[in-house]
């Protein structure tokens, strides 16, 4: 070969190299930057191409997909929709051809589209058969009855949050927010609707921001409802050995290193109370005093095993609950007893009065309970876990004896249901500057029943903005939607 021809030679070569180098680049180390690319059409047509498939609650579909009219700009040929969107948004989330995903629709997205690699072998069957694709199911461990008694409950006091969970497993039960949105009304991608709602549902547009998962994503001061938390470190750290013993607090009682004394609601029965009556009547200085003679770190060390200070992921994401590690003990007291700087989701108090039920062991909530094929094969499959043991069998049941007076006898008696034992803690947080806005309610409970059961444990805070101060306390407000809450899930299993 002469020197020209074989500098050609040469220099093709290098370019079929430089081509196959590129290709390469292209689909294996690009590949996944150009998928999710949101210049890249394809995918989005891809995704909105078949109709995915199915979030189920009770063997029954929450979702659904319609056709679209394929007109103008519009080339996405399936959209979403929704049955009760409202009261299942907190669950579901939003998959919107405009919008994007969230929540379940997002984190589950492979196996509702169809196209995670679990489903190959299903995808290849289908392709060799002439089937047309078709997405997976995400079957979650919710209870409708009780999202229905959680969501109309709260609709009736016009704002908050309910978190339920089974005790044994963590499979959560309900997950209710309110205000809530439907994800429904902006699945498409038409200016004059979709965008518009979607528009309408931003904080800036909405102050009551409907967008907003309560349940999972916003924190709130829990009051009287972190006592049982303070009561289990007093057990736990041997402060105190049992519901009987009186408890070493004055009356009234000083916050160390202050002139200031941590006053209690009324004229109730707090000087030197035992355990049982202390929690009972929610006295402030027995489990301030706690909380102050247990120390930060104690303290500390047992709302971390209950879950705080940590994000959860039931699928979807928590937010972190929070006990600080850098208070000083007058800060400590009141952080003891749910203020000063704690605050917690509704989700993490329900895991709170979870594992009390749970005779001490807190299993890891989670809400998808299997995977399916779209010939409905289970592909993956839930298994409960234990997250941790914040306190003994001994001690969980001292407590129990002591939730169960607060409902018996106590501020909780709006949640008794005949035939079911109920142990619950009520509470009041005060916030904003100087504990000027409206308190939260809160309500925290279980159920029991006969063969020594607990099969539900339930969390709920209302923000009730329009009612009078002096008529806010989690027994009146709050309990009454726990109670109707627990009701659905006993009655579901009658």
């Amino acid at each position: 070969m002469n020197k020209p021809l074989r500098r050609i030679a040469i220099f093709c070569g290098l370019l079929v190299l430089t081509l196959l180098l590129r290709d390469n680049w292209l689909q294996y180390v690009k590949a996944d930057s150009l998928k999710d690319d949101t210049l890249n059409r394809r995918v989005t047509i891809a995704r909105y191409s078949t109709p995915r498939g199915d979030i189920i609650v009770d063997g029954d579909p929450i979702t659904g997909s319609t056709k679209t009219s394929k007109s103008g700009l519009n080339d996405l040929e399936y959209k979403r929709t929704y049955k009760n969107g409202p009261m299942w948004a907190p669950v579901t989330g939003y998959a919107s051809q405009a919008f994007g995903a969230n929540q379940l629709e997002s984190i589950e997205d492979g196996i509702l589209t169809g196209n995670d690699d679990r489903l190959f072998f299903r995808n290849t069957l289908d392709m060799v058969t002439g089937k047309p694709k078709q997405g997976g199911n995400v079957v979650t461990t919710l209870n409708s009855a009780a999202q229905k008694a959680a969501y109309n409950g709260l609709k009736a006091r016009g704002k908050g949050a309910v978190a339920a969970i089974d005790p044994s497993t963590g499979k959560i039960l309900a997950l209710a927010s309110y205000p809530s949105y439907d994800p429904g009304s902006f699945a498409g991608n038409s200016t004059d609707t979709d965008s518009k709602n979607w528009t309408k549902l931003q904080k800036t547009n909405d102050p009551n921001d409907p967008m907003l998962n309560r349940a999972l994503r916003e924190t709130y001061p829990p009051g009287s409802t972190f006592k049982v938390v303070t009561a289990a470190a007093a057990l736990e750290n041997g402060l105190y050995s049992s519901a009987e013993e009186k408890t070493d607090t004055p009356l009234p009682w000083i916050m160390p290193g202050t002139t200031t004394p941590l006053p209690n609601e009324g004229n109730i029965p707090c000087k030197n109370a035992t355990m049982r009556v202390a929690l009972q009547y929610s006295c402030n200085t027995v489990f301030g005093k706690i909380g102050a003679d247990l120390g930060k770190d104690k303290m500390l060390e047992e709302a971390k095993k209950f879950g705080f200070d940590a994000e959860h992921f039931t699928p979807v994401r928590s937010s972190a609950s929070v006990f600080s590690d850098d208070m000083n003990v007058s800060q400590t007291a009141l952080s003891s007893i749910g203020q000063f700087n704690t605050a917690a989701t509704p989700l993490q108090m329900a895991m709170v009065a979870s594992a009390i039920a749970n005779n001490g062991s807190l299993m890891k909530p989670y809400m998808v309970d299997k995977l399916q094929s779209s010939n409905v094969d289970t592909i993956a499959q839930t298994d409960p876990e234990k997250l941790s043991q914040p306190l003994s069998a001994k001690n969980a049941q001292i407590l129990q004896s002591m939730m169960e007076t607060v409902i018996k006898e106590g501020t909780g008696k709006n949640a008794q249901i005949p035939g079911v034992t109920v142990g619950g803690k009520t509470g009041t947080a005060q916030h904003g500057v100087a504990n000027s806005k409206n308190p939260y309610a809160w309500f925290i409970s279980y159920a029991k029943l006969a063969d020594g059961s607990s099969p539900v444990a339930v969390a709920v805070v209302v923000e009730d903005d329009q009612a009078s101060r002096d008529d806010i306390s989690g027994g009146g407000l709050a309990a009454p939607i726990a109670k109707s809450v627990m009701e659905a899930v006993i009655d579901s299993k009658k």
